[in-house]
Formats: C-alpha cells, sequence, structure tokens
C-alpha cells in the first residue's frame, strides 16, 4: 500500500494535497496572526514556506508524510495545513501534526472537520490501528481540540521538540485502536459539534 495523495472533503473544509500552487495562500494565513512567532508549535515564516512545502513534497516522496492545504469552503481561501506523519503503513500507524490556522480560522469547525476527515481517512481508507498526536506541554487550545476528538493523553516527552526558543517536552496522545465499526467511532467523534 501507498499513501497517495488524495484530497479529502467535508461540509467547512477541503483539504487538498499541498503543492506549490498553495504558496501563496499559506503566506496569507500564516501573516494572519503572525503564527511564525508562536513559541508553542512550528510554523514556517512566509519566506521558508517554498522549503517548507518542498520539505513536504519530499517527505511524500519517500512514504513518511503527506501535507495537505486545508481550505475553507465559505470562502475557498486557503486557512492552513495539516499533515499525516511518521506514517508506517507495515505497522499500521501514523500521526497527524505540524497543524496551523490563520488566526481566522482557529477555534471555528475548519479545523475540527479537517481533524475528523482525516481521522476517518486513517481509520477507514488507510486501515491504521493508531493514530498519535504530539504537542506542547503549554499549547492549551490543541490540547483541549486534541481532547475534545476522544484521544487518550500517553505520557509526556522530555526534551523532545526544539523549537526558536526552547528544547522542550511533547504531550503524547493516541485515539483508541481501530475497533471493527469504525463508522460508529468516526460518529461518536463527530459528535464535538465541528468547533474548536
Amino acid at each position: 500500500m501507498r499513501l497517495e495523495a488524495v484530497p479529502l472533503v467535508g461540509e467547512h473544509v477541503r483539504l487538498e494535497p499541498l503543492t506549490h500552487g498553495h504558496h501563496d495562500g499559506l503566506c496569507e494565513a500564516i501573516q494572519d496572526g503572525e503564527l511564525w512567532n508562536l513559541e508553542v508549535t512550528l510554523v514556517p515564516h512566509p519566506r521558508d514556506v517554498s522549503a517548507f512545502i518542498d520539505d513536504a513534497l519530499a517527505a511524500h516522496a519517500a512514504g513518511s508524510q503527506l501535507g495537505y492545504a486545508t481550505i475553507d469552503l465559505a470562502t475557498e481561501r486557503i486557512a492552513g495545513s495539516t499533515r499525516f506523519m511518521a506514517v508506517n503503513l507495515p505497522h499500521r500507524r501514523l500521526e497527524i501534526g505540524f497543524t496551523f490556522l490563520g488566526r481566522s480560522w482557529q477555534r471555528t469547525a475548519v479545523n475540527t472537520e479537517a481533524k475528523l476527515l482525516m481521522l476517518t481517512h486513517a481509520f477507514e481508507a488507510l486501515g491504521m490501528n493508531r493514530v498519535e498526536f504530539l504537542t506542547d506541554v503549554r499549547n492549551d487550545a490543541s490540547r483541549t481540540a486534541i481532547t475534545r476528538l476522544g484521544a487518550t493523553h500517553e505520557g509526556l516527552l522530555r526534551q523532545h521538540m526544539v523549537t526558536r526558543t526552547r528544547n522542550g517536552p511533547s504531550r503524547h496522545w493516541r485515539l483508541p485502536t481501530r475497533r471493527s465499526n469504525s463508522r460508529q467511532r468516526t460518529t461518536a467523534h463527530s459528535s464535538c459539534a465541528l468547533r474548536d
């Protein structure tokens, strides 16, 4: 099996496999809130977006990641980006991460539905047994959103991520092991009412 670059579409959001055609829209989203200055996550500076996309495309070619541009269907604007990461198809596990949204889209249905689309794709189309999330210990907004999706906190990884300002710990989360009725689980997670 290969990690195919397929779009994922919901009511509020479309996830398009990341290409250089998304460059300018990503720059605009990143400038909405000066996201590169956040200390609790890794977001490229607008001048580094081309390299960010190059890295995502190379990782996809290697089979380890699949980057997406997050498109707000109400405006058809790029709201941010997210990825399937640390993909291990033989062991049927992956991570959802490298997610960022412009300030205008934070705490909206866009992020929640994007995660639900990715979870559904991971469990139902890719047959994953495990989906993981990592977040900086100081990132309360991400922790709240991940918890609302039904993820279980598994622990703390010390000195895990080097950011602009420190080498700090990350919280490690996972979604329950794949069950025979994944539609029931996905429906249960959608009860978070698509909000952040």
